[in-house]
């Protein structure tokens, strides 16, 4: 009898190692001991992996469910976890009712800066060169483009070229962008400015109070809530990268390029093209702003036509119509489809803590915040949350957290079943 331990029998006896490695002892899979042990070698082994820890602790320690054990206390190991740490994405949302209601083009819009590029200050050889943005304004409904060239990321260049966005295209009734302060200004001098005109008593000041500009932020570090204006940015670069090249252009050019560029991207069909020789052209968005895409050959004249011989003025309401109806059968049923977070996550609970991750930042960088308040969308889903950190208060979407493994927290892995370990026990 030594210590009254109990011990794993074996055939090792003879062979040329130690005593703990030819007999190791017999531990129990759910102990605080066992949590204890496991977590002591992990730390002191330099946080290997489950199998390397698994073979540093069977020369001294035979564990029942030795890899269920393992993996747990690996996985619960928060400077492990920091260093893998992956966030999970919740369920895709619905559409919100602006991307799939009928209404005027450019009435519901979304909006974005892009850049910057270098142009040039005059036709000069040696001209000095300057930075220049696009501002791209999006069509909720039918992904209709806009593009207005701007000088510099501040409010009021933003403000101007709203301003130019309006002036040709109407008043929108609803704005989403994302959180640059370009835009939070934005919207705060449209704010002061509606509470200015609704104070006052006259007739017109009350008609331009009423016309209020619904303006919506997306989540800060959330760039796939406003997917729609991201995808339209990268498809304005792809095609100014490849006419421009290296060469530099002036402004005027700058901005003759950008209205043929979004020609172009408005004259791209809403829907695949059918096979069908029968079918007419596909749906594109210039159909909503001209009737036709806005790349398509100039139609022939009717002015030595009669009157009397051309078809009636409520021929076009009805080719208007018509066009919403394709976009409701062919193009509408497109959206349906959730192309990618398609299963459910536990969500996210107050008071829990996180790691935020930041994408120009390692994860062992990557800084600690707790939940304080959940924001659920219309289907009861949680995917924004407000965050308390050292720096202050945050709101983070839910896919830019990592929650990590503690004792409150929900498992992530799920274990193995357990293994019979068969062995002939005796003691020492």
């Amino acid at each position: 009898m030594k210590d009254d331990l109990l011990r794993v029998g074996g055939r090792l006896t003879h062979a040329p190692i130690r005593y703990d490695a030819q007999h190791p002892l017999v531990l129990p899979s759910s102990s605080p001991l066992v949590d204890l042990i496991v977590d002591h070698y992990h730390r002191i082994n330099c946080h290997p992996g489950a199998d390397t820890l698994h073979a540093i602790l069977r020369q001294q320690f035979w564990i029942l469910s030795a890899r269920r054990v393992i993996r747990h206390r690996v996985y619960k190991c928060i400077r492990c976890f920091r260093y893998r740490a992956q966030a999970r994405a919740p369920l895709m949302a619905d559409l919100p009712a602006d991307r799939v209601t009928p209404q005027p083009v450019f009435s519901q819009v979304s909006t974005d800066f892009a850049g910057p590029f270098l142009i040039k200050s005059s036709t000069l050889r040696n001209a000095k060169l300057m930075k220049a943005y696009f501002c791209v304004f999006v069509c909720l409904s039918t992904k209709a483009v806009h593009l207005e060239l701007v000088s510099s990321l501040s409010t009021e260049a933003f403000l101007a070229a709203m301003q130019r966005f309006v002036s040709r295209r109407g008043t929108p009734t609803l704005v989403r962008s994302d959180c640059g302060t370009n835009y939070v200004g934005a919207k705060n001098h449209l704010i002061e400015v509606q509470d200015f005109l609704a104070q006052n008593n006259d007739t017109i000041t009350h008609r331009l109070a009423n016309q209020h500009i619904t303006w919506l932020l997306q989540p800060p570090t959330g760039p796939w809530f406003g997917g729609l204006h991201e995808i339209a940015v990268k498809s304005t670069k792809k095609l100014l990268y490849h006419v421009i090249g290296e060469q530099h252009l002036t402004f005027e050019e700058f901005s003759t390029l950008l209205t043929r560029v979004e020609a172009v991207l408005n004259s791209r069909p809403l829907c695949p093209l059918s096979s069908d020789p029968s079918d007419l052209e596909p749906l594109t968005a210039g159909h909503f702003l001209i009737g036709r895409p806005l790349t398509a050959l100039p139609e022939p004249s009717f002015d030595d036509r009669p009157l009397s011989a051309l078809k009636r003025f409520q021929l076009i309401q009805a080719l208007s119509q018509r066009f919403w109806t394709l976009w409701t059968k062919s193009y509408l049923h497109t959206l349906q489809t959730r192309s990618k977070w398609l299963s459910t996550s536990s969500p996210p609970q107050v008071g829990e803590l996180v790691l935020i991750k930041e994408d120009n930042q390692p994860p062992l960088q990557w800084k600690l915040g707790r939940i304080i308040r959940t924001l659920p969308g219309k289907d009861g889903v949680i995917r924004v949350v407000d965050l308390d950190t050292k720096n202050g208060s945050l709101r983070r979407p839910v896919f830019k957290l990592a929650r990590l493994p503690l004792d409150s927290a929900h498992e992530e892995v799920q274990p193995r079943p357990p293994q019979d370990v068969r062995a002939t026990a005796r003691r020492s």
